[in-house]
């Protein structure tokens, strides 16, 4: 089997593949224009991000038999002519599934305690006690909008923590457990402290938490965004941090990157985030949450242990 690697990949899908006598060829240097030349010639890619799979380059994988990439987000895939041109779709959300629930944990952690403000100031000698006084996560009810892979992973961290956790999810039911109660969207909007997005980016999902959708909670609310950045506007987070619907933000992801999630230069900085960046209530990190050196082994595993399965 032939495959073309678009991205760089952990080296233990490469491994296993040789394994299997695959043939692996690096085009992660291969312009889009280039590659649909040479898309013919390949059963199988292994990508990210950089690179479309619309329909105008599928059309030309007369031979392609799966489409691997490591992760959860497939919205750079046309999932629906994959579907009837029988390119089977893989992707491994159960391995940055634990690394995406701890992170979304430390920021909302970072943000209670002020730990970025009180850290900075003490390199600075500068010692505030009663200016970073905290919040307590304790009593707070959490509500997770998506019960996939990644928001029921983070449900499951959230225990012992002594919180009540609430979830909605539009396409998946009776999922209540010991530590989730399942709940409609108007349940989570009555009850959330703390929303916690988890959805995938579909044309449903882009720009969804808006000022329109946030107006709905009943509480001011903290927002914790590690799932996809178009999801979120940010400049009506902007304006509701300032009437103080909401108190504060934790985005490890952000509308302004590209598809294959680069950011801006500094000098091209949109102003609802300059105002995000030196704000208290805002914790912001690189698209990070899923990205521990375990996840990197554990993602590429289960994917390549997915492909094996299906086609050796």
């Amino acid at each position: 089997m032939k495959v073309a690697i678009l991205d760089d990949v952990h080296p233990i899908i490469i491994e296993v593949l040789e394994e299997y006598h695959c043939e692996l060829i690096d085009h992660k240097k291969t312009s889009y224009e280039d590659f649909k030349k040479v898309i013919t010639n390949y059963e199988g890619i292994l990508l990210r991000s950089r690179l479309k799979m619309n329909q105008e380059l599928l059309e030309k994988a007369n031979n392609l038999k799966f489409i691997g990439r490591p992760g959860a987000g497939l919205e750079n895939i046309d999932l629906k002519y994959c579907e009837s041109n029988n390119i089977q779709v893989f992707r491994s959300p159960e391995g940055n599934m634990d690394a995406v629930g701890e992170h979304a944990i430390g920021m909302l952690f970072t943000l209670f305690n002020n730990l970025n403000k009180s850290v900075n100031e003490v390199k600075q000698g500068v010692w505030l006690r009663e200016e970073n006084r905290g919040i307590e996560l304790k009593g707070k009810t959490i509500g997770i909008l998506g019960y996939g892979y990644m928001g029921s992973t983070f449900a499951k961290k959230l225990r012992g923590f002594d919180v009540q956790i609430i979830a909605y999810d539009k396409y998946i039911s009776d999922f209540g457990n010991e530590f989730v109660k399942e709940v409609t969207l108007d349940q989570l909007f009555q009850q959330t402290d703390i929303l916690s997005i988890h959805t995938p980016l579909t044309s449903e999902t882009v720009q969804m938490v808006n000022k329109e959708f946030i107006s709905k909670f009943i509480n001011p609310i903290y927002i914790i965004n590690t799932a996809r950045g178009k999801s979120l506007v940010t400049k009506d987070i902007v304006e509701l941090i300032k009437t103080g619907k909401v108190l504060g933000v934790c985005l490890d992801v952000l509308e302004y990157e590209s598809s294959s999630f680069e950011f801006l230069e500094a000098d091209n900085i949109p102003e609802p985030l300059a105002y995000l960046l030196n704000s208290p209530k805002a914790v912001i990190t690189p698209h990070i949450a899923g990205w521990t050196h375990e996840a990197k082994y554990k993602m590429g595993k289960v994917l390549v242990d997915k492909i094996i399965a299906t086609f050796f």
